[in-house]
């Protein structure tokens, strides 16, 4: 009888195949691979080269369809259920990525990678508690695993666990001492936490190991411009070239009142940048009022024209249930406190609140995003960056609560990350001597930027309970203190282009 088995390459062909792979010949790869495929469609070897061979051109949609065909013929191959999966982030197909990292872990429960990137899959989701469980599975398989304790550290500090987080990145250290990222991390969440010095000692340990780590000079910058030594800041921003390095740069050649090489850096931005950095317009428009001069950064040149606030209805009714369960969660729940040297007589969330998994706050998150939608609506059409680049994907870059009590009140500051900011208002004084106090003060001039006048304008919001304000984060804000012994709790939160979000590490 006849062997009826589709005929299979022969074994000069498929080692020609993988040695292209191998040398990292990968179009040679992909042609060789699918001309193969079109005389042997059910050769599993074929379309697994050919996956990666793609995958490793960033063709991710291709590659995925390949992963697909080669599964058909071996359904579980975990190795290749990990890929896929890898894939399907890039694609941000993110749902579909974890389920297919969940299937390579049914296949092979001890698949510690896997626990790994569904880990960050999840917590790119916002389902920070999912993701350190599935964390902590991988570390149990493999405790030694220095990445896995470096993913669980970024999770436990997105949620507000500072300490657990700083315990995290030690540990990934202890196990892979040049780890990098690593001690950059813990330097961020040691300042996060107020430990000032030993945050300045991880960066300089990042730097050490490589001294053109873009995070550590970001925050060796960072610590020395907030030390007011500005000249040598500048270095460090621009080693970095990371994030908003041009404006933080810049916010210390004007600091110092290098106001020569401030204007020749921002003419430069200003021809060869879209107009998108809010933390450059502040400057730009400081500039512009501090020297009678055209404001030439169109990312929002009328801010205080952008100032919107309106009721939250859920929030606003007589005995809310919600902000009934907003303040019970904020009085009761286990979060860590941030450090804050603009804030007095007050305490500061850490963490992103609206990523943790209490309901109240996920709420709020989606009541929030719906007001951004109405403020885009509100000012369609308006001629400015601000608005024509307005974030598609609605993802907080952070969010907390802040809580004052008498003689409270935030400094003048900009939210430098963000794109739009704001704050939802739980609790306001009510004793008031002057009606100012307690309410939200915005304007152009703030951080003890030199002032050649005084003649910055400003506003003045008075908020509700239930109330919501936001306003371009280019915009200088503060709380006016309040006197009476009482309380005043809001939630803040900024926004941002979903294209300039940090975004985790997968393995």
């Amino acid at each position: 009888m006849a062997n009826s088995s589709p005929p299979q390459p022969n074994s000069a062909e498929v080692q020609t195949l993988i040695n292209a792979l191998n040398n990292n010949q990968l179009a040679q790869a992909e042609n060789l691979a699918k001309s193969l495929i079109s005389k042997h469609p059910n050769a599993f070897i074929l379309h697994h080269v050919l996956s990666l061979s793609l995958d490793g051109q960033q063709k991710y949609d291709e590659a995925v369809n390949s992963y697909k065909n080669a599964l058909k013929l071996q359904p579980n191959t975990p190795d290749l259920l990990f890929n896929l999966g890898i894939a399907l982030t890039h694609l941000n197909r993110l749902d579909e990525a974890a389920s297919t990292y969940q299937q390579a872990i049914k296949v092979n429960p001890n698949f510690f990678e896997a626990y790994g990137n569904l880990g960050t899959v999840l917590q790119r989701q916002g389902k920070l508690e999912q993701a350190i469980t599935n964390y902590q599975k991988g570390l149990k398989i493999n405790p030694q695993d220095a990445r896995g304790h470096f993913n669980l550290g970024t999770a436990l500090r997105d949620k507000g666990d500072l300490d657990a987080a700083v315990n995290s990145y030690k540990k990934a250290i202890s196990l892979f001492p040049n780890y990098t990222d690593a001690h950059n991390n813990l330097g961020e969440t040691l300042r996060d936490r107020g430990d000032m010095d030993d945050a300045v000692k991880s960066y300089q340990a990042a730097l050490k190991l490589n001294p053109n780590h873009p995070g550590a000079n970001y925050n060796m910058g960072e610590f020395l411009y907030l030390a007011q030594k500005y000249n040598d800041a500048v270095a460090y921003f621009e080693s970095s070239q990371l994030d908003d390095w041009q404006a933080r740069s810049m916010y210390c050649l004007y600091k110092a009142e290098r106001f020569d090489d401030f204007k020749s850096k921002l003419n430069d931005i200003v021809l060869t940048t879209r107009h998108a950095a809010p933390f450059i317009a502040t400057l730009s428009t400081h500039y512009a009022i501090n020297f009678g001069a055209d404001d030439p950064y169109n990312f929002c040149k009328n801010g205080l024209d952008f100032v919107y606030q309106q009721s939250i209805p859920e929030l606003a009714e007589p005995n809310s249930p919600l902000l009934k369960q907003l303040l019970h969660d904020i009085e009761n729940t286990n979060i860590a406190e941030r450090v804050q040297g603009m804030l007095y007589n007050g305490k500061q969330s850490a963490g992103n609140l609206f990523k943790r998994p209490e309901p109240a706050f996920r709420r709020l998150g989606e009541l929030v995003k719906q007001e951004f939608l109405n403020y885009k609506n509100y000012f369609a059409g308006a001629d400015c960056e601000l608005i024509k680049s307005f974030p598609n994907e609605l993802e907080f870059t952070s969010s907390w609560y802040v809580r004052m009590r008498r003689g409270g009140y935030v400094d003048r500051h900009i939210h430098e990350v963000g794109w739009i900011s704001g704050a939802v208002y739980l609790v306001l004084p009510t004793d008031k001597k002057d009606p100012t106090e307690g309410c939200f003060e915005y304007g152009t001039h703030g951080d003890n930027y030199p002032q050649k006048h005084d003649n910055f304008p400003v506003g003045i919001a008075t908020p509700k309970v239930g109330d919501i304000v936001l306003f371009p984060s280019s915009l200088f804000h503060r709380t006016i203190p309040f006197n009476s012994n009482e309380q005043r709790i809001c939630i803040a939160f900024d926004l941002k282009p979903d294209g300039d979000i940090f975004i985790k590490s997968n393995y």
